[in-house]
């Protein structure tokens, strides 16, 4: 179908040298993820958890945002806009946001890890919370999405995290036992968090190095919402930020990047995503592979931990 990557390093010539045996690569494999999520969650989850649709929608959401994206690449060479992307994201966050909040069974508030009982409630501000998570999850894992199995590999190994969290928050006694707040019908989410470990693992087969199909933005948009969307629905934002460290880092590096150059005209790293950085100081591309799983690995045994240290 001629559904290929045509890769565009914004003109920095190290990296385009360094990835130009890429070029020609199958793109948009995220689809096949999401195809394979969706087909999961209606044959396993119970459909008559408002929940799982939710989840359901902001993924879907996403993913024809990206699936936008990607086309207009593929065609034109060029896709949509940061500011029509951000827009589009804020819609779907304002939509979760909106639905947390009048929803009866979820608090719009904060859970703090390492207290017992440290509950904020936001009110309405709790819809603008939303907005700024989803656009920041769907973006941080589509900046991590650079090099071959990186966004998946960690996306994997946080979706595993999150169905073990949303178990225990959807089960009383655990939820009770925990200090957790306890919100009916989360367990059900495990479901989706572990059918896109399940679909990561097989696309992580293609994906990894040297890459045989790419993810693609309509994948990473879509996974990074998904994971956004079940930390706001089960009170665990504050642990996503600690399991989820790889794509904080990958982000800050983008957003202190773009200030310094903006404010300073000096780049802080040498590329930015951070992923990049390395590559260009001579790391080969399975080292920071590797290397920053295993970061990931050690978020979330620290976002577990949590549980505990209360």
């Amino acid at each position: 179908m001629q559904i290929v990557e045509n890769i565009d390093m914004y003109g920095h010539l190290h990296l385009e040298k360094l990835h130009k045996d890429k070029k020609g690569t199958p793109t948009m494999g995220g689809l096949l993820i999401v195809f394979s999520m969706f087909l999961s969650s209606l044959i396993w989850a119970r459909l008559d958890n408002f929940l799982v649709w939710v989840v359901l929608f902001t993924m879907g959401a996403l993913a024809l945002l990206g699936f936008i994206d990607d086309s207009l690449k593929i065609k034109k060479g060029k896709g949509l806009t940061r500011l029509q992307k951000l827009l589009w994201q804020s819609l779907v966050g304002l939509a979760l946001g909106t639905f947390i909040v009048l929803y009866k069974g979820i608090e719009p508030s904060w859970s703090l890890p390492f207290f017992k009982s440290v509950v904020l409630n936001l009110g309405y501000f709790y819809i603008f919370w939303a907005v700024c998570l989803i656009v920041a999850t769907s973006n941080a894992v589509n900046f991590t999405d650079g090099l071959d199995g990186l966004a998946i590999g960690s996306l994997i190994i946080n979706a595993v995290i999150f169905s073990l969290l949303a178990y225990l928050v959807g089960n009383l006694k655990f939820a009770d036992y925990l200090f957790i707040p306890y919100i009916k019908g989360a367990g059900e989410l495990t479901v989706i968090t572990l059918s896109l470990a399940g679909s990561g693992l097989a696309f992580l087969w293609f994906n990894s190095y040297p890459a045989q199909v790419f993810m693609g933005d309509v994948g990473a948009l879509a996974l990074g919402g998904v994971i956004g969307a079940v930390a706001l629905i089960i009170k665990k934002e504050f642990i996503l930020f600690i399991s989820g460290g790889l794509f904080v880092i990958e982000a800050l590096s983008v957003i202190l990047q773009i200030t310094s150059v903006k404010l300073r005209k000096k780049r802080i790293f040498k590329a930015a995503p951070i992923h990049h950085h390395f590559q260009i100081k001579g790391w080969p591309e399975p080292k920071i592979i590797v290397r920053f799983w295993i970061i990931t690995i050690i978020c979330a045994c620290l976002a577990l931990l949590t549980l505990k240290l209360r």
